[in-house]
């Protein structure tokens, strides 16, 4: 998105080929933008504001971080753009973002705070921005928003969130200024095209690390992982959790550091993730609900975590249901979880189209007793086509 905002020709390599990432890039080129795909992804950028009226809808998919964060950008073109999504997305909320959105002068329609959104574009002035729930979403949506706009953009956030916005957009030239949990960028600033590597993706790994960390003997090194700060909390948990875990620093690709895990099996022990660690690890608790799952004597419980029930599935309601066909208990709190380890037993899992899910119940099922089935499981196609096949080189006896 910002390589399309910027003056010149950027070029990426180690891009995900997950159906999200492939939405982006089917939007941008609705926007305009040339995209040119293949080992080397390239992007013609338009500059800042000057992406064109797209013709038909843009069908952001299941793509949530896409339908948020254009919504940011296109706040402030001055045409009418609809971002429409499948029906898991559709269900998702939006008032978060299109609120302050409206206070910088934007006019966005939306049905009961729902996709599909019709945003009609603006010149936009800068806000000051104080979200009730931390999301790194709604910061980047009105960062980007503020990037283009009059003035300052400035968002306070009510506990730390993932920090990849405000890396990248100094990374193509632009200014951010953090300030404990205040970030500002100001209006007007121009973006330079670059060369980076797209670092791996932490959500994406630690489902191999629950794998590892919960299997006798196991010894993993997973190369090439993303290693920014505001993504490392999980594994401190993981070290709760008895797992032995060393992270080795190697490189930074476009901004962002990267380096090697190993993780080796160790002695298992209860863990718990408070409320005030939620917002740094929300899209890891289904890989570590997992690994408790899989490690007999094992209970890990989570509260503080209510912005599971809106993701992609409501998935404290199906985390708990499906692990539950797989022979693991686990009670379920209107914000939480605990999860009483097993060994699982197999079973039948429903994924409920949810990605992470269909991760997290299969490799539960791979250290089942008995046979187990997940279905929709080619959601893991949204951000991790090659799981499986991983899954059945890595768990092989």
């Amino acid at each position: 998105m910002l390589a399309a905002l910027a003056d010149g020709t950027s070029h990426f390599t180690g891009y995900a080929p997950g159906a999200d990432c492939a939405a982006t890039l089917a939007c941008l080129e609705a926007l305009g933008v040339s995209v040119s795909r293949g080992p080397r992804l390239t992007i013609e950028g338009l500059g800042v504001r000057g992406l064109r009226p797209p013709r038909a809808p843009l069908d952001a998919a299941n793509s949530g971080t896409s339908m948020r964060l254009f919504a940011g950008i296109l706040a402030a073109h001055p045409f009418t753009t609809v971002i429409a999504g499948d029906e898991s997305l559709s269900r998702r909320p939006m008032r978060r973002v299109i609120d302050p959105l409206l206070r910088m002068g934007a006019s966005i329609e939306a049905a009961d705070g729902r996709p599909p959104l019709t945003i009609h574009g603006a010149a936009l002035h800068g806000v000051s921005h104080a979200p009730e729930v931390p999301s790194a979403q709604v910061k980047s949506a009105v960062l980007l928003a503020g990037l283009q706009a009059d003035g300052s953009t400035r968002v306070v956030e009510p506990a730390p969130t993932r920090d990849h916005t405000e890396q990248a957009l100094r990374a193509f030239g632009a200014a951010v200024i953090v300030e404990g949990r205040a970030v500002t960028v100001e209006g007007g600033q121009r973006l330079n095209a670059i060369d980076a590597a797209v670092p791996g993706d932490v959500s994406s790994a630690v489902f191999w690390l629950s794998l590892a960390a919960a299997t006798p003997g196991s010894d993993l090194v997973i190369e090439g992982v993303g290693l920014n700060p505001s993504r490392t909390a999980v594994f401190d948990v993981f070290r709760r959790a008895g797992a032995h875990l060393d992270v080795i620093p190697d490189d930074r690709y476009g901004g962002e550091p990267v380096g090697t895990l190993r993780v080796r099996y160790g002695e298992a022990r209860s863990f718990e993730v408070a409320p005030e660690e939620v917002p740094g690890l929300i899209d890891e608790l289904p890989a570590l609900a997992a690994l408790a799952a899989m490690q007999e004597g094992v209970s890990m419980t989570v509260r503080g975590a209510a912005e599971l029930r809106v993701k992609e599935s409501d998935r404290i309601a199906m985390l708990a249901r499906g692990f539950g066909a797989l022979g693991v208990r686990v009670d379920e709190y209107g914000d939480g979880f605990t999860i009483h380890g097993g060994p699982p037993a197999g079973g039948e899992a429903d994924a409920a189209g949810d990605h992470r899910l269909a991760m997290a119940f299969a490799i539960v099922g791979s250290r089942a007793r008995g046979p187990s089935h997940v279905r929709g499981s080619d959601a893991v196609g949204v951000s991790y086509p090659g799981f499986f096949d991983e899954l059945e080189r890595i768990a092989q006896p």
